[in-house]
C-alpha cells in the first residue's frame, strides 16, 4: 500500500502533504514554486510509492468551482496522464487556510512566523489530506 500526496494547487506556491506509509496521519511535505511542481513531483513519485493523489478543489459556499479551479484543472488532467497508475482525488478545500492560520495560533507560533506564505500552504495541503483521510469518499476508495 502507497502513501497518499495531496496538493495545496496556488498559482505561485503549491503546498504538499503525505502520509504515512500506513495512511493514518497527515503530514506537510513542502512548499515548491508552482512552476517548479510537475518536476518536484517526478522526482518524488520515483523514489516513493504513492497510490493516491489528492489535490484540494476550490469552490465558493454555494459549492461551484471558484476562478482558480480554471488554473487547476488543466494541472488535474496532467497528473491524469503523467501517474495514470495512482488515483486521483479532489477534494474540498473551502477554509483550509482559515484553519491553517488557526492550528498556527492554537501551536504557539509567533505573528511574524505566521506571515510566511509556504507554511500556511504546506499546513492546508496538510489539512485537505487529513479531511480526506477522514472522509466517507476515501474509506469508499479502499
Amino acid at each position: 500500500m502507497g502513501r497518499i500526496l495531496a496538493i495545496d494547487y496556488g498559482l505561485k506556491r503549491t503546498g504538499v502533504a503525505v502520509s504515512d506509509p500506513l495512511r493514518i496521519i497527515a503530514g506537510g511535505l513542502e512548499t515548491v514554486p508552482t512552476a517548479q511542481l510537475r518536476a518536484w513531483l517526478k522526482s518524488y513519485m520515483s523514489t516513493n510509492q504513492v497510490d493516491i493523489i489528492v489535490v484540494g478543489k476550490p469552490s465558493q459556499m454555494d459549492g461551484t468551482p471558484s476562478q482558480s479551479w480554471a488554473a487547476i484543472e488543466p494541472f488535474v488532467e496532467s497528473l491524469k496522464s503523467d501517474y495514470p497508475e495512482c488515483k486521483i482525488a479532489l477534494h474540498d478545500e473551502r477554509f483550509t487556510s482559515v484553519l491553517a492560520h488557526r492550528a498556527m495560533i492554537d501551536g504557539g507560533m509567533k505573528k511574524m512566523a505566521r506571515r510566511d506564505k509556504a507554511v500556511v500552504d504546506k499546513i492546508s495541503a496538510t489539512i485537505i489530506l487529513q479531511s480526506y483521510m477522514d472522509s466517507l469518499q476515501y474509506k469508499q476508495d479502499l
